[in-house]
């Protein structure tokens, strides 16, 4: 009888914690039913200067779960693994090399569990392994949204589930679900077994001791969104300084600032002058170690951010109250109109109170009756060929709420081109002469060609 090998891919801790628990809680099957391998993936820009899973705490219990440890970036060198992908005709002779590689008999069957299958490495190993069933795992907000790439049916059929965390209680992913595929919950108490798990492992760190010594009331986290062109570094590093200024004015006293593990030095600089103005105290903590790590330790009154995931497993999970700071500049900027964070910052802007708006912080409960409808109308506006079905509900649902909502969630040149309610007639026909003038560009382009 052929053996069962299990490969989990991840590049986040975040991701091998939830992996982790989807596993302590039998979701993949009994220990003994299967060998097991952690598949890393260093996916930064310059994996050679960023952080390594293996150098942030917890790291060693989570692989432990594990029969072994591969490096994907060390599989693949010298290529990136966000961007290599095998050819085709190349793909038996890559699934052989790894097989023989990463001890995998010839005959044995292949299970994979990856992140992002839109995108590489999801998609190379997939391909490679062209047989393996396929399990998707998502670890934070975007599960929320729609698929940001279109799948081949081929790809689409073999995945049998998403995992994901239950982080807005009632809201349903929209990931994936253009093909059937059915969510099911990593349950909570694994999950914060986990987290937990993870925190007792970084309590020697010396770098966390004098943080939970200030007895900071309030947890600032810090967001890199100057690295992806949302924001310039100037405007970051504002966005940071309005989180301090509004828990000052909140009654903080004792701060902590959890900055982006990229995020330059520089950006803490003007963060401690104003905290110095402010009359706060300010500790920053820059160690590799889970934002939820340092809520287990420090048990803060409040956490405010923009929209990182880590907000909201502050209210699902450690019962603390979340405010958010930016979610409007932060949408207005986004392009293209598809962009995988327009969900999360929605999610985020529907439900957390706003505290430079004086809005108390609260903790997130189930999802509002208004919250669905509104993921799945930002939902279709964004891939609308992907979820044509959807048309006719925005179009009803835009009808009623469009003026009650801010409009950066619906822009007016992306109402427009899709000729849904909220279109501008003027608009519409200016876009219509540039469709038109674009037609007759590539015409006259194959017409010369053919000369």
């Amino acid at each position: 009888m052929p053996h069962k090998t299990q490969i989990f891919q991840v590049s986040t801790l975040y991701g091998a914690a939830t992996l982790a628990a989807a596993l302590d809680a039998g979701l993949f099957g009994p220990r003994e039913g299967a060998r097991r391998i952690l598949l890393v993936s260093n996916n930064a820009a310059i994996p050679e200067t960023a952080l390594r899973l293996d150098e942030m705490h917890g790291y060693e219990r989570i692989s432990g779960r594990f029969d072994s440890v591969i490096s994907w970036n060390e599989a693949i060198r010298p290529h990136h693994p966000s961007s290599w992908g095998p050819r085709g005709n190349d793909l038996p002779l890559w699934q052989r090399a790894f097989r023989l590689a990463w001890g995998i008999g010839e005959r044995d069957l292949v299970e994979l569990a990856v992140e992002s299958i839109q995108v590489n490495p999801a998609r190379a190993l997939a391909a490679i392994f062209s047989e393996a069933a396929l399990h998707v795992y998502a670890d934070g907000l975007m599960s929320y949204g729609p698929t940001r790439e279109k799948l081949p049916l081929t790809l689409a059929r073999r995945i049998q589930r998403l995992l994901h965390l239950d982080l807005i209680p009632g809201l349903t992913p929209l990931l994936l679900s253009e093909f059937g595929v059915e969510p099911e919950v990593v349950p909570d108490a694994a999950f914060r077994a986990v987290l937990d798990e993870i925190s007792r492992d970084a309590a020697d760190d010396p770098r966390l001791a004098p943080v939970v010594a200030e007895r900071p009331t309030a947890v600032l986290l810090g967001q890199y969104l100057a690295a992806i062109n949302i924001l310039s570094a100037q405007e970051e590093e504002d966005l940071h300084v309005r989180m301090l200024t509004g828990a000052a004015r909140a009654g903080h006293r004792s701060v902590v600032f959890k900055p982006h593990p990229t995020a330059p030095a520089g950006y803490t600089a003007a963060l401690s002058k104003a905290a110095a103005d402010a009359g706060v105290r300010l500790t920053v903590l820059d160690a590799p170690l889970l934002a939820e790590t340092l809520y287990h330790h420090c048990a803060p009154e409040l956490v405010v951010g923009c929209f990182s995931t880590a907000m909201v497993t502050a209210s699902a999970y450690y019962d603390v109250p979340i405010a958010r700071v930016g979610t409007a500049l932060v949408t207005e900027r986004l392009k293209p109109y598809p962009n995988s964070n327009r969900v999360p910052l929605a999610v985020v802007d529907h439900l957390v109170p706003d505290l430079e708006l004086g809005e108390s912080p609260a903790r997130i409960d189930a999802a509002p009756a208004t919250l669905s409808p509104l993921v799945r109308a930002i939902g279709f506006c964004m891939q609308p060929k992907t979820y044509a079905e959807l048309r006719e509900p925005t179009e009803t649902w835009l009808r009623a709420n469009l003026a009650s909502v801010p409009r950066y969630y619906f822009p007016e040149l992306r109402l427009t081109e899709l000729g849904l309610p909220g279109s501008r007639p003027q608009l519409r026909a200016k876009l219509q002469v540039r469709r038109a003038r674009r037609v007759v560009r590539r015409a006259v382009r194959r017409g010369a060609g053919r000369k």
